[in-house]
């Protein structure tokens, strides 16, 4: 079970990789094996950003393996630490995942996708919300779709279930960018090593104050962050990197970042 998830790392970056054929449909075991696997990311200092894909051309992930869960699979059984996927609960992941689309990509597969940071997909990537189709809801998805991109268009794809393309994924701001299907995965990893050579204790804060800003009123926020009450902008403002930043700048050279 554990080559359904193989792992490659380069520097401060680790690439997980789904690979379950047919599909890279995901059973409870696959899920809490992503869970401790990007548990162990999160934990690791030496290691600041991770990409997440998937083996094949034809399919990203199509969600639940319905295929398991007609073998006893319960759809409300144990999906690990991180819940679904091990991404859309697991709590204070504070470094930036991009996640690469090849292929299909849709109900389970999509809302592991949304719960990544930055989206990349080759141009022959579909995508779709199948779940009303089934007599069930995308549950993670209506909760997150409707914030990152028009409330009609996230009904519109959640109320029909359509499929739609990697061009209109980026026309609504899903994705960053498009790139052959070719050209993919090095687009990714050329992205990834330019996170990795950023600063990690602001791209934490950055997260933290996202995802605690989500349901608070602005100044509310901001009185958060200015009063040094969330923990990684108290790590940060005082740090050597903070005090590195200003210096790199008075110096008019590159700043080197060491994460504390």
């Amino acid at each position: 079970m554990t080559t359904a998830i193989k792992t490659r790392t380069e520097g401060y970056i680790l690439e997980v990789t789904l690979d379950r054929p047919k599909a890279n449909a995901i059973d409870l075991a696959t899920s809490r094996l992503m869970g401790e696997t990007f548990m162990a990311f999160r934990d690791n200092p030496e290691l600041r950003v991770a990409i997440l894909r998937a083996e094949g051309e034809k399919f990203f992930c199509p969600g639940w393996d319905l295929k398991a869960a007609a073998d006893g699979d319960a759809v409300d059984g144990d999906y690990g630490i991180g819940g679904f996927g091990g991404l859309q609960e697991l709590g204070n992941l504070n470094k930036p995942i991009i996640c690469a689309v090849n292929g299909i990509c849709c109900g389970g597969g999509l809302e592991l996708a949304l719960s990544c940071d930055l989206i990349m997909a080759s141009e022959t990537a579909s995508f779709a919300l199948p779940e009303i189709r089934s007599g069930t809801v995308a549950d993670a998805a209506s909760i997150k779709l409707p914030k990152r991109i028009p409330y009609h268009v996230a009904m519109d794809l959640l109320l029909t279930g359509r499929w739609f393309d990697a061009e209109e994924g980026k026309q609504w701001g899903l994705i960053k960018e498009i790139t052959k299907q070719e050209e993919l995965l090095d687009k990714t990893w050329d992205l990834a090593r330019v996170l990795a050579s950023g600063p990690p204790l602001v791209y934490a804060a950055i997260k933290e104050v996202v995802r605690e800003a989500e349901d608070m009123k602005f100044q509310d926020a901001l009185n958060k962050v200015s009063k040094r009450q969330l923990q990684t902008v108290d790590v940060l403002y005082g740090s050597e990197d903070n005090l590195e930043g200003a210096r790199a700048f008075a110096e008019k050279r590159d700043p080197v970042w060491q994460g504390k």
